[in-house]
């Protein structure tokens, strides 16, 4: 309730300033037509109209406005029609995206500059000039824009060097999570909580890529020591067919590997299964859950630990009598 409370104040306040802009823009354009005569349209003549004159910019200049909106028009369709053919001729797969996510920003950002380009030139400024001074302008920038220019063809490194792509599961710096984009100079990862990792291109020092192979799925398993372990591996071993149909994400297995453990309470076995990084975890519950269901139905006892307490006899020397007293 609060925020859209707050919300709501917020969309009346900017619908207010809104609202003043607009009076304020019509007042200083237009003050000739609603003042005229007036000693008020003198001083907004002499004021602020000088920069809100719209009538008089579009009658002295509509040439160069109709000009630039043909540009503009034709700057969308062309973009458009580029953008559709990134589409079309994208390959299929993770690096095919990723691919066509970089060509699709990099027209974008070339169908603005060179709008600008020719809507100056229509305004009759001298581009080539401009053009010239941006170098030299750009020369003295980029010295001081080198991060950037590193994250550029770290991104660029990444994506033809077919390091990781969208849509893989990768590791970085311990965050774990789903490649959403790389960027000209980012890069965005999710963890499974939702939360979302920014991290520069050039900053991707080592990375592990968890979807360049296929993963394993590792179930672990506690048998009491008094049970029959040849029995329980036969019967894992036959109904292993069952869980791998009960479980479609696996891609091979499962398997039976053996005894990992002697542990304290119980013997450890190990069952493993090859599936896709993303269905890792999930395939570790449902075969956890499987093992489960198969071994209480054949009765064997999963143990869990236990603590037991021996309770010394100790014997004190009764002050009083100088007899030995044993207590518990």
């Amino acid at each position: 309730m609060e925020e859209n409370e707050k919300r709501s104040k917020k969309n009346v306040k900017s619908i207010v300033v809104l609202i003043i802009v607009i009076i304020f823009i019509a007042i200083g354009s237009l003050a000739g037509i609603l003042f005229p005569g007036t000693a008020f349209e003198s001083v907004i003549d002499n004021s602020v109209g000088k920069f809100f004159d719209i009538i008089s910019l579009v009658k002295n200049n509509y040439v160069h406005i109709i000009e630039s909106v043909a540009i503009i028009l034709f700057i969308y369709v062309l973009n458009y029609i580029l953008l559709l053919l990134i589409k079309v001729f994208r390959t299929k797969g993770k690096r095919g995206e990723t691919i066509g996510m970089l060509f699709t920003n990099i027209t974008k950002y070339l169908s603005i500059v060179i709008g600008l380009l020719l809507i100056l030139s229509a305004w009759g400024v001298q581009t080539p000039t401009l053009l010239a001074g941006a170098g030299i302008a750009g020369l003295a920038i980029s010295f001081g824009a080198q991060g950037i220019l590193e994250d550029v063809f770290a991104g660029l490194s990444i994506i033809f060097e077919k390091q990781f792509v969208v849509g893989d599961i990768v590791e970085v710096n311990g965050f774990r999570g789903v490649v959403l984009e790389v960027g000209s100079k980012n890069t965005r990862i999710k963890d499974i909580r939702g939360n979302v990792l920014i991290i520069a291109n050039s900053d991707i020092r080592e990375i592990v890529n968890l979807s360049a192979e296929v993963s394993v799925a590792i179930s672990t398993v506690s048998i009491a020591y008094e049970a029959d372990l040849p029995k329980v591996e036969e019967i894992i071993k036959e109904h292993l067919p069952e869980i791998k149909e009960a479980i479609p994400q696996i891609i091979n297995g499962p398997l039976y590997e053996g005894v990992e453990e002697l542990a304290d309470s119980g013997v450890i076995i190990r069952i493993v299964a090859e599936v896709k990084e993303r269905d890792r975890l999930s395939v570790n519950r449902l075969m956890n859950r499987e093992i489960k269901v198969l071994l209480d139905k054949y009765g064997i006892h999963i143990p869990f630990p236990q603590v037991v307490v021996h309770k010394a006899q100790t014997e004190d020397l009764d002050e009083k009598t100088g007899k030995q007293e044993k207590k518990d």
